[in-house]
């Protein structure tokens, strides 16, 4: 026989989430997750500041990039006018700064083997000194391998078809 329903059972309608009949559902499982995931008021306030302090840095860009244009634009003529000064300093004080910091750079690279050579460790040298070894074992594993198999491509080749 078919079953009667009241009036109030026909229109039922289960609240997802709550504890009552129905509450496997899908959506009622992620309105929990979303609910046991939900942000802390610390959280809600860093995105806050993260939000404000974007937007400001945002605007401080724009308004630097407009000022920069204009003045280039206003100050153009001025340019024009005075670029025979101002390429050859450019050149100069570019050459100037090459020169001087090659210079360094060579004085820097002879201080430090002189000292390494030395025997005054300078910084850096226990990481030399590893990479040397490192380099010496490898090279005499590579000869002991082509000593005792004939080759190091050739025992490579056995290695890769064994019964070739």
């Amino acid at each position: 026989m078919a079953e009667t329903f009241s009036n109030d059972d026909a229109y039922y309608r289960p609240i997802y989430g709550s504890t009552t009949a129905g509450s496997n559902s899908p959506i009622a499982s992620l309105l929990r997750q979303l609910q046991s995931h939900s942000p802390t008021s610390t959280q809600v306030f860093g995105f806050l500041a993260l939000f404000i302090s974007s937007g400001i840095l945002l605007f401080l860009l724009g308004a630097t990039a407009i000022a920069t244009a204009l003045g280039f634009i206003a100050f153009l003529p001025l340019i024009v006018l005075s670029s025979p000064i101002w390429i050859p300093v450019f050149v100069l004080v570019g050459g100037f700064l090459t020169v001087t910091g090659s210079l360094l750079g060579v004085v820097a690279l002879v201080s430090w083997t002189y000292r390494y050579f030395r025997g005054m460790h300078p910084v850096g040298s226990d990481q030399m000194d590893y990479a040397r070894s490192r380099i010496y074992d490898t090279a005499s594993h590579v000869k002991d391998y082509a000593r005792e198999y004939g080759g190091y491509f050739h025992g490579r080749a056995k290695d890769a078809a064994p019964g070739a």
